[in-house]
């Protein structure tokens, strides 16, 4: 049994030893009376007087106690050693103040005796008017109390108390005159103080007169003030430190012994021994040696061992040997697990000489059988409310079909399966509702290898009437399904002989297939199959993983959702957009527009041919994303089409699509729509002939500029308010520019993001522009791939056009005098112009429409009228008068005499029409080239 040393008694009483009826205290009466705070009777276990470190602390201050006597010697020798330490600090501190006064005392005086103009101030008229400020600033600057220039005879020139000037110097001069200097310590007018005399002496070594510095000794030094303190805290720190250590030892002393006498401590060993028997936990004390010291009740249940099992070696206890090994040795051990018969017990072992205690080991037992079953289900439970969580924080990150399948089955493997496959119906991954009666396509792929022989990603499936996947594809939507064993499942088998017959061989033995259901549409089917844990799925892990895609489904139709309101968003903006541009001989274009990562917008543009070779340049930004968006951005890009018809000053045509949007602002909010309010424009109009660019904007960001020779610049257009506001005049800027000059316009996309300022958008512009290539095409390039080198945030439309200048040999006019006589002449110098153009074929037609239009302008119009012919890609007739009233065309009757002139002109010419200028209007016809 178990044998205790400096015990009374020779082993502890058990249950049914004779020795266990002895009438005896109950414990928890002894406890009760202490808790109550009774004093200790007689049979009573006193309280150790080191529970109590209050009085523990006194006990060990106490000068009858050898810790006492032992702290009482400690402070003594500590307050010797602090008044040795401040008197040797005080002594030493007045020899080195005494001597820094007498080393800078003279110092000082001998600078100044030897400074220039001493000895010749001395023998000036008055010595005191130039050497006392010289004193006085020497003073100050060296830190000594005084500075004195005295004769020969001791007479004061200088002084800082100027009433002592002309008196007796105080102090022995007698050396300093025979060329001497003489430090000394007196007691003079300011206090104790150090003072040197030396002489001031002409070149031929005569003493002229007498230079003398001094300082108090209060004022050198001041290094006892600051190391003072620093002794009396060290002082204070040292009686600290002996109280404590000595409180440590006397606790220690008391810990060691308990505080109790022999029959106290026998009591207590009863108890403890009692406690330690009765614990459902094995306890093993092992020595040094390795001998068994004690093993409890509970120990010797856990690890059956002998009835003469201590005393004896560890390891010829027939213990397993990993559990003899483990205790043999001594090492520390935190709830290892060791195999003992039928139990699995956890082992915890710590050294027993960590605090001064005898050499040897003690180790716990705690049968944890029970408790491991039970905590590999609490963790298994775990690990799967874990997938969970994640598959419903991971899956959906996106809005992508692919994206989201490819989630599903990276957050499968290797967690759930060794390997996972989505495969997704063809309409699904492109936003369509799934079909049941086509085909699945391989969407997703994630495996611990890369090389299963499972069909492979992208490729299109068709899985038999017998397959579990084709069960799940059923209409109704089949329900999931697991294949225990892949070799024995003969509908997957008939898939493809070959290719199941390759995934048995992999290693690949049990699969889970469950049908891809959001609501009541079926989107395809997700495998998850095993191939390392050599045990197949099972029924909970079926339930998991019907679970697990459920909540995937979900993700994966709100992107199917998306991608088909996207798609039809997209194709709706780019239908909108211009998909070629018209062709124009004023500028050469390239256009570049990205539709935003998330949503599209409504940026916009457009290039428009005007009348008189003159193109318009036009960049739109409508508020919002969506469908929304993309629709007002087609109706504002058909008002600018109409618009521009009317070849209107940009500033007016802002200023009518500006009443537009107000009036569809307007039908919005009576049917609870959202408002355009906020939509930017910028409309630009460039002419070949004047090379002059007129540009107006209503809140756009303004057009860049790069010169022929490179440089770029952002000129300065009037901001206009944004459309919708109303009431806010818009103006028109215009701007030259040379031939191959480049006008880039653009949305805020390009210049704008998250964190970035726009000034900083500007410069990253420009530095982008500055760096391009000479041509419309290499420019967008370059700006792309300067500033959006991903797919943008918002919708990016950019326009970049070169300008051309038409020839002047290309451009002819004439000035028409106001008589009907001019006609013929107008139309001679025509005649002689085609001629020379060699367009002898359009003669005909332009003879007849510059005789209609030209006595228009003189019959009805006002001076002056002129003429103006251009050839570029058609044959351009204009007509100028300064008249604002505009013809219209008349269908005359069989028996109107007149009104058939503009008919002719439009039955003979393409196009033709009228603008407005600010001196009057143009009458313009346009035919094609031969």
């Amino acid at each position: 049994m178990v044998r205790l040393l400096r015990r009374t008694g020779t082993r502890s009483t058990r249950p049914g030893d004779p020795r266990a009826h002895r009438p005896a205290r109950a414990p928890e009466n002894d406890a009760r009376h202490a808790s109550q705070g009774e004093r200790p009777g007689p049979g009573r276990q006193p309280r150790p007087p080191w529970s109590d470190p209050r009085a523990g602390l006194q006990t060990a201050l106490g000068g009858r106690s050898v810790a006492g006597q032992v702290f009482f010697l400690q402070v003594v020798i500590v307050l010797l050693l602090v008044v040795s330490a401040v008197l040797a600090l005080v002594l030493q501190v007045r020899h080195d103040t005494t001597q820094e006064a007498r080393n800078r005392s003279l110092a000082v005086a001998q600078s100044f005796a030897n400074a220039p103009g001493t000895r010749e101030a001395l023998s000036g008229p008055d010595p005191t008017a130039v050497l006392q400020p010289r004193a006085e600033a020497a003073r100050e600057g060296s830190r000594v109390d005084f500075i004195v220039v005295m004769n020969t005879e001791g007479i004061r020139y200088t002084h800082p108390r100027p009433d002592r000037i002309g008196k007796k110097f105080v102090g022995n001069i007698a050396p300093a005159l025979a060329g001497g200097t003489e430090v000394e310590e007196i007691d003079g007018t300011i206090g104790r103080l150090v003072q040197a005399v030396v002489p001031v002496k002409a070149p031929d070594g005569d003493v002229v007169g007498l230079v003398s510095a001094g300082i108090t000794t209060e004022h050198v030094g001041g290094v006892a003030d600051r190391q003072l303190p620093l002794v009396l805290a060290a002082a204070a720190a040292g009686l600290a430190l002996a109280t404590a250590g000595t409180a440590l030892v006397s606790r220690r002393l008391m810990r060691q012994t308990h505080g109790l006498g022999p029959r106290e401590m026998t009591r207590m060993y009863e108890h403890h021994d009692a406690v330690l028997h009765s614990v459902r936990e094995g306890v093993i004390i092992v020595s040094g040696d390795g001998d068994l010291v004690l093993a409890n009740d509970e120990a010797q249940r856990l690890l059956d061992l002998p009835s003469d099992a201590e005393r004896r070696q560890v390891t010829e206890l027939g213990l397993p040997t990993d559990t003899a090994e483990l205790l043999a040795s001594g090492r520390v051990a935190t709830d290892e697990v060791h195999l003992v018969g039928d139990r699995l017990l956890a082992v915890n072992q710590r050294p027993t000489d960590l605090e001064g205690g005898p050499p040897g080991h003690v180790a716990t037992l705690r049968d944890s059988t029970e408790l491991r079953a039970l905590s590999g289900k609490a963790e298994e439970a775990r690990e799967r409310l874990t997938l969970l969580y994640d598959a419903g924080v991971g899956v959906g990150t996106s809005l992508d079909v692919t994206r989201t399948a490819e989630e599903l089955a990276a957050l499968a493997v290797p967690r759930f399966a060794d390997f996972a496959t989505v495969d997704l119906f063809e309409a699904v991954l492109h936003g369509g509702e799934p079909e049941a009666a086509g085909g699945l396509r391989r969407a997703a792929f994630s495996g611990i290898r890369d090389d299963p022989p499972l069909y492979p990603v992208g490729e299109r499936i068709r899985f038999v009437e017998t397959s579990p996947q084709a069960q799940a594809q059923a209409l109704a939507g089949g329900p999931a399904t697991v294949e225990p064993c892949l070799a024995e499942a003969h509908g997957w088998l008939a898939q493809d002989l070959q290719r199941s017959a390759q995934v048995v061989e992999y290693g690949i033995h049990s699969m889970i297939t469950v049908p891809v259901r959001a609501g009541g549409l079926l989107l395809g089917v997700a495998n998850f199959w095993r191939s390392e844990k050599p045990g197949p799925f099972d029924e909970e892990e079926l339930a998991l993983a019907e679970e697990l895609v459920a909540r995937a489904a979900v993700s994966i139709d709100n992107a199917r959702r998306y991608t088909r309101e996207h798609g039809l968003a997209v194709t709706l903006q780019r239908s909108l957009l211009p998909r070629t541009l018209p062709e124009q001989g004023a500028l050469d274009i390239a256009y570049r527009y990205l539709p935003a990562r998330a949503a599209v917008g409504g940026d916009w543009f457009d290039v428009l041919p005007l009348s008189g070779t003159r193109v318009a340049l036009v960049v739109g930004d409508v508020v919002g994303h969506g469908l929304h968006a993309a629709a007002t951005m087609g109706r504002l890009r058909t008002a600018v089409h109409n618009f521009s018809a009317l070849d209107l000053p940009p500033d007016e045509l802002l200023g009518l699509l500006d009443e537009l949007v107000g009036r569809i602002d307007q039908d919005e909010a009576a049917e609870g729509g959202a408002p355009v309010t906020g939509a930017t424009c910028l409309y630009a109009v460039y002419d070949p002939v004047t090379r002059r660019c007129a540009i107006a904007r209503a809140g756009h960001p303004p057009p860049a500029v790069i010169r022929p020779d490179g440089r770029v610049e952002f000129p300065e257009v009037p901001a206009g308010p944004p459309l919708g506001l109303g009431g806010l005049p818009f103006e028109t800027a215009e701007l030259e520019l040379e031939e191959g000059s480049r006008i880039v316009l653009y949305t805020d996309g390009l210049i704008e993001g998250r964190g970035q300022d726009i000034d900083a958008g500007f410069e990253l512009l420009g530095a982008a522009l500055a760096g391009s290539g000479p041509s419309p095409e290499e420019t967008c390039r370059a700006v792309l791939d300067a500033r959006l080198p991903h797919r943008p945030s918002d919708d990016v439309a950019l326009l970049v056009a070169r300008t051309r200048a038409l020839p002047a040999s290309h451009v002819a006019q004439w000035e028409v005098p106001q008589d009907p006589a001019a006609v013929g002449e107008v139309r001679a110098a025509v005649t002689r112009k085609l001629t020379e153009w060699g367009l002898e074929e359009l003669l005909f037609t332009t003879e007849l429409v510059l005789s209609e239009l030209v006595t228009n302008a003189i019959r009805y119009g006002s001076a002056p009228v002129r003429v103006r012919v251009l050839r570029d890609r058609a044959l351009v007739c204009e007509v100028f008068d300064a008249s604002s009233t505009s013809p219209h065309l008349r269908y005359a009757a069989m028996t109107d005499e007149g009104g058939r002139g503009l008919f002719l002109v439009a039955q003979l010419a393409e196009r033709w029409g009228t603008r407005y200028t600010p001196t009057g209007k143009v009458i313009w016809a346009e035919q094609p080239l031969p």
